[in-house]
């Protein structure tokens, strides 16, 4: 088979595994169910290879756009380093995180260097964190607010119960709460794919990566509504992490529409976060930054983790240039 068959293959493949979950939802309980999503956002204000400001411009516009017509309470999590230019404040950058605010959205802290808890000593990590809040909360003040929410780079919490412990104290000292995931994916991949063929003039490639990107979101989105089944015995409220990127900033229209479909009713993060799911405790310490979904069956065990998560399409991590998710 060419390789273009072989990516219509797949395209078709996950279209079908979710059109058959979402009938099979109808048909088990005599409607889809009621559901309920955050959409988080990391890396604002851009992450890309489109360097240039206009382009940046433009992937925030779109993206917002798209949240705006969606009516999707999110949220975007900052790494402030991209605020500046030499050492000094990038206004034209600063103004992208503007546009956010005046949108409506609320803003996080995702640190300022996007280092790995996994990686640097705690002091370091937290003297990032506090590095990571200035200009954000200088802006949010102007509207009576600060940041509430944490979201750790790479989803990596810690190696040890006892630098977990001590940066949940940091964190509840400076008023902030960790903004967990349930709905982990690799739009990451699909970013990194989709600019690499816009950069090289590959319109043709770039549609058929968009083609893919949101029936891949949808046979996840599936496969954590069963992860939740099977671990609370009902589907919880969900938590989306995906990034300020270009391809989401064409398909998020597309991807909100999908939830939609399925049923679901987007919240702000504060509401989602009242599913008594997420007192449920994370003593993960693996290496890897990992679904809060996984961390939870991890915790009763490996047996609880279902064996079939979704991966990326191959011409798709191969266009992205990663090895492997």
């Amino acid at each position: 088979m060419s390789d273009i068959g072989d990516k219509s293959v797949t395209i078709m493949r996950y279209a079908l595994i979710a059109f058959l979950c979402s009938a099979f939802s109808v048909m088990a309980f005599g409607q889809t169910p009621s559901r309920t999503i955050a959409v988080t956002i990391d890396d604002l204000p851009v992450v890309s290879t489109r360097g240039d400001l206009k382009n940046r411009q433009t992937i925030t516009k779109n993206l917002l756009g798209h949240i705006k017509k969606a009516k999707v309470p999110a949220i975007g999590f900052v790494n402030e380093n991209k605020l500046y230019k030499d050492g000094e404040r990038n206004e034209a950058q600063i103004a992208l995180l503007k546009m956010w605010l005046d949108a409506g959205l609320e803003l996080g802290n995702h640190t300022f260097s996007h280092r790995s808890l996994n990686t640097i000593e705690l002091k370091d990590y937290q003297e990032d964190l506090l590095k990571g809040e200035t200009i954000t909360n200088g802006l949010l003040a102007e509207q009576g607010k600060k940041m509430r929410y944490f979201r750790h780079p790479y989803l990596q919490t810690g190696m040890t119960m006892e630098i977990k412990s001590d940066f949940d104290k940091f964190l509840s000292h400076h008023g902030y709460t960790i903004a967990p995931v349930s709905h982990d994916n690799a739009d990451y991949i699909f970013s990194r794919a989709y600019d690499l063929a816009f950069d090289k003039g590959d319109k043709k490639l770039m549609k058929q990566i968009g083609d893919a990107y949101v029936p891949y979101m949808e046979a996840k989105l599936e496969y954590w509504e069963r992860q939740s089944v099977k671990l609370f015995g009902r589907e919880v409220s969900q938590t989306l992490l995906i990034h300020a990127n270009f391809i989401n900033s064409d398909y998020f229209d597309d991807l909100a529409k999908m939830f939609r479909e399925r049923g679901y009713r987007f919240v702000d993060l504060e509401t989602a976060l009242k599913d008594d799911a997420y007192r449920t405790p994370d003593r993960f310490l693996g290496r890897g930054g990992i679904s809060w979904l996984h961390r939870w069956a991890l915790e009763r065990g490996k047996g609880n983790i279902l064996p079939d998560e979704p991966k990326v399409p191959e011409f798709v991590l191969k266009a992205s240039g990663f090895e492997s998710e």
